[in-house]
């Protein structure tokens, strides 16, 4: 299992309390907390240390070429994130020398390579588990539902790296629907126009596109239809794991050297053309990194969402799921997938099967369950600390930073009841 440790980066000050500071990243990980707590900091850490694992693995790169901080800035700038270190500024340096207080620590330890950052150094290490599945990985940023919502998007310019790599795997995916799509909300049917490359939603009696849609959809189809894809994509490469010869191997090689030494080509453009380059190595792991899934989404559609989501996770071993948000229903409905893991273990104990796992599935589809020992839920403060939430024989404890908000609006009802009652006595 990959982990990572945080302190004084961004946000993020102490960091995880608990583990020596190390998080575990499971098969479904969740950070919640407040806008700016440092939710989707870790979420960038984890995709640019993972990607960065996979590009040493696979060869794009050699161990010494990483090793340097200014590499490392360059990638982390790919999230916008390169200027969240601490102890970086020539004038920390002249005040502080090497005894800086609050200087920035990461590190990540994955299968495959293990990452130290510290004092201003990147330390890389070589784990041999002998146990790394190749991963396919996405980051799905909260600014998805802006290329759902332009009609024509090659006429626009994108600032955003990660839009932009979603937006490279949103026209892939597209490309690969065979008829409509069905998707898990509203009963509504995804209709593509291949000649004119426009999306439509289709549901009973009216017939619009995406870019005309509401709010909901053009944050949902982006996610939906991208991790639709990779899914397959992934779980067919993984059916299929005849390795490269040598002789594609060094190809490969060659080709990377090409992309990265051809000085007319952005950063963003290189890692694009390594994406396209690798298609040829068969991934066996879909790592989805998902910013608010929930967003825009009325209650039970996230409830929808989050099954897909699961359902999706679910069918490869190596997948991941890791998301940020900060609705209150994603951590209940989890806490029902975990709830079903454990009823259908018992079912699968006393037997007659067929009856009550059909009930059940009326609730849960049994492949959106989640195993308890498979889920994670990460609280961040304001004062840039991190706690996990707690749990209760497996279920995800319901005291935490999302539904103590809801009870503050409770008790906020409550005083003002109090004081309509001191009226009335007046």
């Amino acid at each position: 299992m990959s982990k990572i440790r945080i302190k004084n980066f961004g946000p993020i000050k102490e960091g995880y309390n608990e583990n020596d500071g190390w998080l575990d990243i499971k098969k479904v990980t969740v950070f919640i907390g407040n806008q700016g707590s440092g939710k989707s900091t870790v979420a960038k850490l984890i995709s640019t240390f993972t990607w960065m694992e996979k590009a040493l693995t696979r060869g794009d790169y050699d161990k010494k070429a990483f090793q340097n901080t200014g590499v490392l800035k360059r990638y982390l700038a790919y999230h916008k994130i390169a200027n969240y270190f601490r102890h970086d500024s020539p004038d920390d340096r002249l005040t502080y020398g090497r005894n800086f207080p609050d200087e920035s620590v990461i590190e990540y330890i994955g299968d495959s390579y293990s990452f130290k950052y510290y004092r201003r150094y990147l330390k890389i290490s070589e784990n041999q588990s002998g146990n790394y599945p190749l991963p396919q990985i996405m980051y799905l940023p909260a600014d998805r539902n802006f290329i759902s919502s332009v009609d024509d998007l090659k006429t626009q310019r994108i600032f955003s790296a990660a839009l932009s790599e979603l937006l490279y795997e949103f026209d892939n995916s597209k490309k690969e629907m065979k008829g409509d799509l069905r998707l898990p909300i509203n009963e509504v049917d995804l209709e593509y126009d291949k000649e004119n490359d426009i999306l439509f939603l289709k549901g009973d009696g009216y017939k619009i596109k995406l870019a005309e849609s509401s709010s909901g959809f053009q944050s949902f189809v982006p996610l939906f239809l991208v991790t639709w894809f990779l899914t397959n994509s992934v779980k067919n490469q993984a059916e299929n794991k005849e390795p490269m010869s040598s002789d594609e191997l060094n190809r490969f090689k060659r080709g990377v050297t090409d992309i990265y030494s051809n000085n007319n080509l952005t950063d963003e453009q290189k890692r694009t053309a390594i994406s396209a380059l690798s298609g040829r190595f068969n991934k066996s792991a879909f790592i989805n990194i998902v910013e608010e899934p929930e967003q825009n989404l009325f209650p039970t559609s996230q409830w929808q969402m989050l099954k897909s989501l699961l359902q999706f996770n679910n069918m490869n071993g190596g997948n991941k799921l890791i998301m940020t948000t900060h609705s209150p229903y994603i951590i209940n409905y989890l806490t029902l997938a975990v709830k079903g893991f454990l009823v259908e273990e018992k079912i699968k104990d006393l037997g007659n099967e067929e009856e009550l796992n059909s009930k059940l599935a009326s609730i849960i589809p049994l492949n959106s369950v989640v195993k308890p020992d498979d889920l994670a839920i990460y609280e961040l403060d304001d004062n840039g600390g991190i706690i996990k939430l707690g749990d209760y024989n497996g279920l995800p404890s319901d005291n935490n930073y999302l539904n103590n908000n809801l009870s503050e609006g409770n008790n906020l009802f409550a005083s003002i009841l109090d004081i309509e009652d001191e009226l009335e006595e007046i």
